[in-house]
């Protein structure tokens, strides 16, 4: 099922491992040291030129007279507000900017333009997710409790469903983030008295964001408020259904691994590195796609430096491609659609039960662990040792049954 020893599934000793950390570290010292106007320059860049843009949008929207006018503004306003979502709230409330000491700019004061609290995110995302990255049982992020995502999760006739589920969180995905904060926040808690805060805390926001949205702004509009409403509720839309396609990206495809809890037993800072590189995947953009995105198209960077700010990701990206290059490790990259689709295969082939499936379920695409590469272990008798990418593809291209250690390569 899914990864309980790291270091064999790796191919790599305890004492490779613990290099590999010490590069890792050498990256965010670097990275740190060299944080400075800049950086700073560049999230303030960012939050005025969203504003002004949410401004814009929402000032087309008012005075076209036109269905492509009308269009233009809507569509403008889903990319100011996925901006504020992704390259802006998200990358604020990891702390990625907190050593600016910006009260504005600060995790512990940024609300962001969605229904979700940001104080429940922070504790299911920045604590839940990305310390328990794929861990089976431990991240709740692994599906978001509506998709089966790997075969560690036993199949239920419900999960039928699950491709209108993903079609229906998709649209929905703010919401489906704020429910799922709030189930976070709810399960560390010990009392009803202790429940229904959380509960209180969110409708509040939710009243607050969805009255600001579909009824303040179209208010405001006085005789055009339908444009004002059926835009607002368009751009939501859109945003939803991009935030959902890069997360889901940066997850699921095929070589972002999953964890079973036995391997968080012994685990070190050094395992914990190795965990989050096998355990995410990116894909490929351009300047502006990866603007758009949050810089999460390098999920992987981001999930090992969460808190480095996200316009570094891409400089950090060639260091991290080096190590894995090193130390012959998979870095798991892709186009957006490869990558989306190779997502989706997996969300429809998990709706069915495993009978119906044909992989076993330690080399699966989808599903796989250190059993994969048994019996033969990390070598044929009299070859030099091998390392995971290497095995990864050797399996790809060698007949099953001939070298049992190797499996198909995820490089780029």
């Amino acid at each position: 099922m899914a990864i309980s020893d790291i270091k064999e599934y790796a191919h790599l000793s305890s004492a490779e491992i613990e290099a590999l950390r010490d590069e890792l570290d050498s990256i965010r010292r670097e990275i740190t040291a060299s944080l400075g106007a800049a950086d700073a320059a560049y999230i303030r860049r960012t939050i005025a030129f969203q504003r002004v843009l949410d401004t814009a949008a929402r000032l087309l929207i008012f005075g076209s007279r036109t269905a492509a006018g009308w269009l233009l503004g809507a569509t403008a306003l889903a990319a100011a507000k996925s901006i504020e979502n992704m390259e802006i709230g998200h990358n604020v409330s990891h702390g990625q900017w907190d050593w600016m000491n910006d009260p504005e700019i600060h995790s512990s004061n940024w609300e962001w333009d969605m229904v979700g609290l940001s104080s429940q995110w922070r504790y299911s995302h920045n604590y839940r997710h990305h310390v328990f990255n794929n861990v089976v049982g431990m991240d709740d992020d692994l599906g978001f409790g509506v998709i089966r995502i790997t075969r560690d999760q036993p199949w239920q006739p419900n999960h039928l469903l699950q491709p209108l589920r993903n079609l229906l969180l998709a649209a929905t995905f703010e919401w489906g983030i704020a429910l799922h904060g709030l189930h976070s926040e709810t399960a560390r808690t010990h009392s009803d008295a202790e429940r229904t805060s959380p509960a209180r805390s969110l409708i509040g926001k939710i009243a607050r964001q969805t009255g600001k949205d579909y009824l303040l702004f179209p208010a405001m509009s006085g005789p055009r408020w339908r444009q004002t409403l059926k835009a607002n509720i368009v751009a939501n839309a859109l945003r939803n259904g991009w935030a959902y396609m890069v997360i889901f990206c940066g997850h699921f495809p095929d070589g972002a691994e999953k964890f079973t809890l036995a391997e968080l037993e012994h685990e070190k800072r050094a395992e914990w590195y190795l965990r989050q590189m096998l355990g995410t995947a990116n894909f490929r953009a351009g300047k502006v796609m990866a603007f758009m995105s949050g810089n999460l198209c390098y999920q992987i960077e981001h999930h090992l430096f969460p808190d480095l700010p996200s316009n570094r990701y891409a400089e950090i990206s060639t260091k991290v491609r080096a190590v894995c290059e090193k130390h012959d490790l998979p870095y798991t990259t892709g186009s957006l659609a490869k990558q989306y689709l190779l997502v989706l295969r997996t969300v429809h082939k998990l709706a069915l039960p495993d009978r119906f499936l044909i992989a076993t379920s330690d080399d699966a695409p989808e599903t796989a662990s250190e059993l994969r590469f048994r019996p033969a272990g990390d070598q044929p008798v009299g070859a030099a040792r091998i390392g995971l990418r290497t095995a990864l593809r050797t399996r790809h291209v060698t007949p099953r049954g001939i070298h049992p250690f190797t499996r198909g390569d995820r490089h780029g």
